[in-house]
């Protein structure tokens, strides 16, 4: 069996050999490593799921998910980075369409979480640790997972066919160095593709209130952002787009409509970006 091994990780679950890391990846251990904003995530993976999993949970997904994959265009054999990869649930889509992925995320109890629930186990026969999932169509699914902190990838430029982070910008302050980070370890000619909260849904408005109202609250951490902004992420041009028109409230037989309204406004809750790198 050939195995793939771009990547030099610190600390991993399936990982690969290590290569030696060039550029801003290997600066500083973690913007994030030694804050407790870490902690916070390993708590989350079960509540995080079960979310997805109520009747307007299972429509978010469902609109992000499309949005993603029109986006990023997963390609099978393709090399993909997902930054705050979590517990896996846009992962799967990814290797459900062929691709090879490497999940990153800065909690390791998420990651230990997505390979129990993909079933990810050890490739027979593969010295250098890949995982692979159940078969998909008679085809091996190949994974690894990374601790480490997106701000400062353990990575080799030019690492990966393509580099995608989905709901992990709003815990960042600095959008223009993470997405410099995902450009850097993504091939000349390859794609980036970015999504996280759009400041401009009353989504983002009413986690907000709610979040006054609770110290606690991880979202008095968070950063929502509009198109626009992560469209200035960087200075290479790109591509926007905004999904989940409907209200938590709202009835769910009415999603779909609500969706087809919403269609090339920049309202939607959940905001995604796409470059290709030059």
């Amino acid at each position: 069996m050939q195995a793939f091994s771009t990547f030099c990780p610190r600390r991993t679950l399936g990982c690969g050999q290590p290569l030696i890391c060039s550029g801003p990846g290997t600066r500083e251990e973690s913007r994030w490593g030694e804050l407790p904003e870490k902690q916070r995530f390993d708590d989350w993976p079960e509540r995080y799921d079960r979310w997805f999993e109520t009747p307007v949970g299972k429509a978010v997904l469902k609109y992000e998910t499309e949005l993603i994959l029109e986006l990023l265009q997963p390609g099978r054999g393709e090399l993909i980075l997902d930054a705050g990869s979590g517990t896996g649930l846009f992962t799967r889509e990814f290797l459900a369409l062929g691709a090879k992925v490497v999940g990153l995320d800065i909690s390791l109890a998420m990651l230990v979480y997505a390979e129990k629930k993909a079933a990810l186990r050890q490739a027979p026969g593969d010295k250098v640790r890949m995982l692979m999932c159940p078969e998909e169509k008679g085809q091996p699914l190949y994974y690894s997972g990374v601790t480490a902190d997106m701000t400062a990838l353990p990575f080799a430029d030019r690492s990966f066919d393509k580099s995608v982070s989905v709901a992990a910008l709003e815990f960042v302050a600095d959008e223009k160095w993470a997405v410099a980070e995902l450009f850097r370890v993504t091939r000349p000619g390859g794609m980036v593709v970015v999504a996280t909260l759009n400041s401009l849904s009353p989504w983002a408005a009413r986690r907000s209130a709610n979040a006054r109202r609770d110290p606690e609250s991880i979202f008095n951490r968070v950063f929502f952002r509009s198109p626009a902004q992560l469209l200035a992420a960087t200075s290479v041009p790109g591509i926007v787009r905004t999904v989940v028109h409907f209200g938590k409230e709202d009835d769910p037989a009415t999603f779909d409509r609500s969706e087809r309204a919403g269609e090339g406004r920049d309202t939607g809750a959940f905001v995604a970006a796409r470059w290709l790198k030059p």
